[in-house]
């Protein structure tokens, strides 16, 4: 199958070259050409425009940071994806997208005779380059089997969801539970850092209590080696914790807890910036008590002790 892949940022990237290891002939585009070199040195191919990538593929893949992206992306009457792709042909959107948007982009690409997959993964960047990631995937039961390969290539994980928007709705849900987690987490290690405790034998002690989640075995060490990289912006953080409250209000429930959480990361976008790494949105609570959450010596890389599917991505 000739696949083309779409958007080559933090997780993009990671997703391309699991298809390329996968033996996928890939055609890949980005507005930053030099976010493919590794690619094209892998086998890719290069197109310069989405339309490009489209015109070489049988399906194409998206991973793109917002729903404008996805639109200007798959809709551009000149360059965009449904512009290229053969009636027959799939798009699948590997984006965390808003729910009524995906399903309009998607009744266009029906009409055009273009079929359509929503498979959002979940797992964290540092989990994508492994291929450990978990995909949610919602569409047509019979074009999910047919690019089962494809999926399976991305990660360790398949869950078929059901109808088009489920997985967006479940990828929607599992953000939203791990954005409230990072900001629970640095409350926690900022407790045990004012009571005096060491911080690395009190990560150690959460890790193996009825406390302890993925999102604390992977976020908190870059809180407390200092990094705060997870490849996860504060820009999409509050993007995700948008689309929860809209399903909450559409759906008539009350998500005041995610409602905090929504006010102290748009506090964190204020003061460091959308770009910023998403558990900078701790540093909030250290600067104010002018405390630190560092454990010297702590690893300067992320190392998951567990195989969960909570953690955020684009």
């Amino acid at each position: 199958m000739r696949l083309g892949f779409v958007g080559l940022g933090n997780l993009g990237g990671q997703l391309a070259g699991r298809l390329v290891h996968g033996g996928f002939q890939l055609t890949v585009h980005d507005r930053d050409r030099a976010a493919a070199e590794g690619l094209l040195a892998a086998g890719a191919g290069w197109a310069d425009s989405p339309v490009a990538v489209a015109r070489a593929s049988e399906s194409v893949v998206t991973c793109l940071p917002s729903p404008r992206a996805v639109a200007e992306v798959v809709c551009d009457p000149q360059d965009g994806l449904l512009a290229g792709l053969a009636p027959g042909a799939t798009w699948i959107d590997t984006s965390t997208n808003d729910l009524h948007e995906l399903r309009r982009i998607a009744t266009l690409a029906q009409d055009a005779g273009i079929h359509c997959l929503e498979a959002p993964v979940t797992g964290g960047v540092h989990l994508a380059a492994a291929g450990r990631l978990t995909v949610l995937v919602g569409g047509e039961r019979a074009i999910f089997e047919s690019h089962r390969r494809v999926l399976e290539a991305l990660g360790r994980r398949i869950l078929y969801l059901g109808p088009l928007g489920s997985a967006s709705v479940m990828k929607v849900i599992t953000n939203m539970l791990a954005l409230t987690h990072v900001v629970a987490l640095g409350e926690a290690l900022m407790l045990a850092r004012r009571a005096g405790l060491d911080l690395a034998t009190a990560f150690d002690a959460i890790r193996n209590s009825s406390g302890n989640s993925f999102v604390h075995e992977t976020e908190s060490q870059v809180i407390l080696n200092g990094s705060y990289n997870i490849g996860f912006t504060l820009d999409l953080a509050c993007k995700d914790l948008g689309f929860a409250h809209a399903l909450g209000r559409e759906h008539g429930v009350p998500l005041e807890l995610t409602a905090l959480a929504e006010q102290t990361f748009v506090r964190a976008r204020e003061q460091y910036g959308g770009s910023a790494w998403s558990p900078m949105v701790v540093r909030l609570l250290e600067d104010a008590l002018r405390t630190d959450l560092r454990a010297p010596g702590f690893p300067a890389t992320i190392q998951a002790a567990g195989d969960g599917a909570v953690g955020c991505d684009a």
